[in-house]
């Protein structure tokens, strides 16, 4: 089987096949998670800004000390930008991130006239991506997190974990953008599978298909990565 960035179109029986056997191998390595709500809406597009270009450690460390200091996303959005940067200094990139948080809630007060996305659950997957990649700072990804994490939608988040393990398995190119990977995965899997498989595809990149050196002896999908540098 050629890698896709070789001509192939992704959906084809042998792409499916192949997607199908990465999703079962994971499975059966790391487990299948049961899909549940962390948290809020609301509460987990803002974590999902603080996360962009950071760990999860620090990112959730700087949502915690800004709902530690604001009892309310109106007293959020009230604050002074200078006073909320300085309050989420830990995720880094607060003085890009405090004023993203801020227009966020004031598009989702002056639209909705409240702090709540629960009339996301009603909309179609494309209608609800596109409202949420219309606020400025939000992408493919933080606006699929919430979908998949607060609603079970079927939006496929990509992460750098999973561009990097999707380019090396062969299923992408070694240029193709986060949002094309997206897009080839949402075409050879059903959207009951993305949940699990999101979450198993950042394990394994975190544990096993690692930057800048995999651990391929220990990977679980060497007989189906096309990677042409395998560590073996």
């Amino acid at each position: 089987m050629q890698p896709m960035n070789a001509g192939m179109a992704p959906g084809g029986s042998r792409e499916r096949e192949w997607a199908a056997e990465i999703y079962r191998q994971l499975d059966a390595a790391y487990g299948m998670p049961d899909w549940r709500p962390y948290y809020a809406p609301v509460d987990e597009l803002v974590l999902t800004i603080l996360s962009q270009n950071t760990n999860d450690v620090n990112s959730l460390r700087a949502f915690e000390a800004l709902k530690a200091h604001y009892p309310t996303w109106h007293a959020v959005l009230a604050a002074p930008v200078d006073e909320l940067t300085y309050t989420i200094r830990i995720g880094g990139l607060g003085p890009q991130k405090a004023p993203r948080i801020q227009a966020a809630l004031s598009r989702i007060l002056e639209e909705r006239g409240n702090f709540d996305l629960d009339f996301l659950a009603e909309w179609p997957v494309d209608q609800a991506l596109d409202w949420l990649t219309g606020f400025n700072g939000i992408g493919p990804k933080t606006a699929s997190i919430v979908l998949l994490f607060c609603f079970g939608k079927p939006a496929f988040p990509v992460d750098t974990h999973i561009t990097r393990v999707t380019r090396r398995l062969g299923l992408a190119g070694t240029k193709d953008s986060p949002e094309k990977i997206q897009h080839i995965w949402e075409a050879l899997v059903p959207g009951e599978w993305y949940y699990s498989l999101h979450l198993n595809f950042i394990r394994h990149g975190r544990e096993v298909c690692r930057a800048p050196k995999p651990r391929c002896a220990a990977c679980v999908l060497s007989t189906v990565c096309r990677y042409p540098d395998k560590t073996v």
